[in-house]
């Protein structure tokens, strides 16, 4: 079958993001790259086009020319879906101009810089029955899937706690002072937004947890710290969750531990077992029974379930890593795409992916946490992302 053309905007000299995700579309053979923006220099954008073998003519100046002049190709020549991995304050527009046009879309999180965009872009995508994927991308990795499912089966017991942390160390120094880019744009509140630790890490720590419990949270209070001086916004946060049904969780974000690279570990505790999952070791889950026995669950084992086994790509004993689980939220992207091509059933899992409303759910998380911070009290968290708007509700 044919692949699914694609373009992206961001993603060019000296970007992070970018290549990944190029790599992750690239994986699997269902996508292949057409057309970028790449940058908001038009020179930089006309290099990385160059580099990476486009079409000068399907290399743009800005995101609005891309868009503009895909929508009037033919359609068997413009892009299907757009992937968009700028900065922060870029996801709304981006996002918005290519739902206008027409188009699906794969975005980077946090999703936007505000609630209120996060709703328009879930109204626009329900009512132009887009497809809308959020970039969530560790709940791509095998055992991350059996975590949830062992706590969907019930094998855990009532779920009463949940602990999720996202520790690094990269920006203990004040890097953003130095001309270090990936810093700048995550400590400048134009780009970055409210946050800076919730809204890079603490979103992605958020959406792990509430993928593999479920679990909604119903209140929270954040304690939110810049401890590196001079800047804005917070390196450092520490949450507490209240869960519907009574559970109770705690969120850590951090830019500031000193020695941490990227650990993100979750777990999980019910009445009658627990499970601990970390994204250092990802092809490993560990089972805790309540007689202080342990199980470790390996990825390719025959023990796990049929939705880990789907998202395997390795025999067991071969690590699989974070390219590997970035390409499984593409690869449900793109059969989600193919099969409606084909006008066929969807298979189990691919639907697997992080929506709009996955994304607009940790923008709120976001939120909610900046105004805990501030008044240093308990707030809300119950929240229900717009499938569309009033009107076409009616």
């Amino acid at each position: 079958m044919r692949a699914i053309r694609y373009g992206m905007v961001g993603g060019g000299p000296d970007a992070f993001i970018g290549p990944v995700h190029r790599m992750a579309a690239a994986l699997d053979g269902h996508f292949v790259l057409v057309a970028g923006a790449f940058s908001s220099e038009e020179d930089r954008s006309r290099q990385a086009g160059a580099d990476l073998g486009l079409d000068p003519a399907r290399t743009y100046a800005s995101y609005e020319e891309m868009a503009r002049f895909e929508a009037a190709l033919p359609p068997d020549e413009r892009i299907e879906i757009v992937s968009i991995v700028t900065p922060n304050h870029l996801h709304f527009p981006v996002a918005r101009e290519f739902l206008e046009a027409g188009f699906h879309v794969i975005c980077d999180k946090p999703l936007t810089t505000t609630l209120g965009d996060a709703e328009t872009l879930c109204r626009m995508a329900a009512e132009g029955d887009r497809v809308f994927a959020v970039t969530h991308n560790y709940t791509g990795y095998p055992m991350v899937k059996e975590a949830r499912e062992r706590v969907r089966s019930g094998s855990l017991g009532p779920i009463r706690k949940a602990v999720v942390e996202y520790s690094q160390g990269w920006l203990a120094t004040p890097l953003e002072v130095e001309g270090y880019k990936q810093a700048e744009w995550r400590l400048d509140p134009g780009r970055a937004g409210i946050s800076s630790a919730l809204g890079d890490i603490g979103c992605h720590a958020h959406n792990l947890s509430q993928y593999v419990t479920g679990l909604e949270v119903e209140s929270l209070f954040a304690d939110l710290g810049t401890l590196v001086p001079g800047r804005t916004l917070e390196d450092d946060a520490a949450v507490l969750l209240h869960y519907e049904g009574g559970a109770r969780g705690v969120l850590i974000a951090s830019q500031v531990s000193v020695g941490e690279r990227n650990h993100l570990r979750l777990r999980v505790y019910g009445a009658e077992g627990g499970l601990d999952w970390s994204q250092e070791i990802p092809d490993r889950l560990r089972l805790m029974a309540a007689d202080g026995s342990e199980q470790l669950l390996h990825v390719g084992g025959a023990a796990l379930s049929d939705r880990a086994q789907a998202h395997t790509r390795l025999p067991s004993g071969h690590p699989e890593g974070f390219i590997e689980a970035f390409a499984n939220l593409y690869r449900n992207v793109a059969r989600t795409l193919l099969g409606r091509r084909a006008a066929v059933e969807p298979g189990p899992f691919d639907d697997d992916f992080p929506t709009v409303q996955d994304g607009a759910r940790g923008v709120h998380f976001i939120e909610t946490a900046v105004e805990s911070g501030r008044k240093r009290a308990w707030v809300s968290g119950s929240y229900a992302p717009p499938t569309a708007s009033a009107a076409s509700a009616v």
